[in-house]
């Protein structure tokens, strides 16, 4: 897939870049608010990506159904919250790679099948970047790599601004998936980068998909702030 860039000939857009350390995931989702929120107030504005972790968290899509989490929400010590984006359950934890573009579509498609298959073709370049080869399967969102899905993607979309994102599992914990069916798919296990390339780094992953994220969405990537 080709990459993206802004319709009509206009300027490359520019994208502010925040890269946090570990957020819990309350705050960083009214973070994402405030930001969806300045963008219908001016559109003008730039586009936002947001790379992060989170501490331990399972969270479930507006729609997502309950008996896909093999415990009880009530008794579990990590927190379980409904969200709104799309997709079914999935876990967060250190040691994944989440990521948060805040884009206005407008300037890019407005097309939410185009955009899914844009966040793919991030991550699909950034496994490349690894020598590892990165798969879509038909009917499904995310990315595989040798039948383990090491990517996920859930997103919501209002007036064309983009929140939540994508998810890359490139050194977490993987106990915490145990007691889900990630994204409601049974089938098929979950995995990581690092079963593939032992010792890999997350913050050298973080900056594949900085460069991944730029040109896939022909964008550029204007600052960078470190907490």
């Amino acid at each position: 897939m080709s990459p993206a860039f802004p319709l009509h000939g206009s300027p490359v857009r520019h994208c502010q870049l925040y890269v946090r350390e570990i957020v819990p995931y309350r705050i960083a989702h009214s973070w994402q608010r405030s930001l969806v929120a300045e963008r219908r107030q001016n559109p003008n504005l730039e586009d936002v990506l947001i790379l992060l972790e989170h501490p331990p968290i399972y969270t479930l899509g507006q729609g997502a159904r309950s008996d896909f989490l093999k415990f009880d929400p009530a008794q579990s010590e990590l927190e379980v919250i409904r969200i709104e984006r799309g997709g079914e359950v999935t876990y967060h934890c250190p040691g994944q790679l989440v990521g948060y573009p805040i884009l206005n579509l407008n300037y890019h498609q407005k097309d939410l099948h185009w955009y899914l298959r844009q966040l793919e073709e991030v991550l699909i370049q950034v496994l490349a970047a690894y020598g590892l080869k990165g798969e879509r399967l038909a009917g499904l969102t995310g990315v595989w790599v040798d039948g383990r899905k090491v990517g996920a993607i859930g997103i919501k979309v209002s007036r064309w601004i983009t929140m939540h994102g994508f998810s890359l599992n490139v050194c977490p914990d993987m106990e915490g998936f145990e007691s889900i069916i990630p994204c409601g798919i049974a089938d098929k296990p979950i995995g990581s980068l690092e079963q593939f390339i032992p010792g890999i780094e997350l913050a050298r992953v973080r900056q594949q998909v900085i460069l991944a994220f730029a040109e896939v969405f022909g964008l550029q990537i204007v600052a960078e702030k470190v907490d």
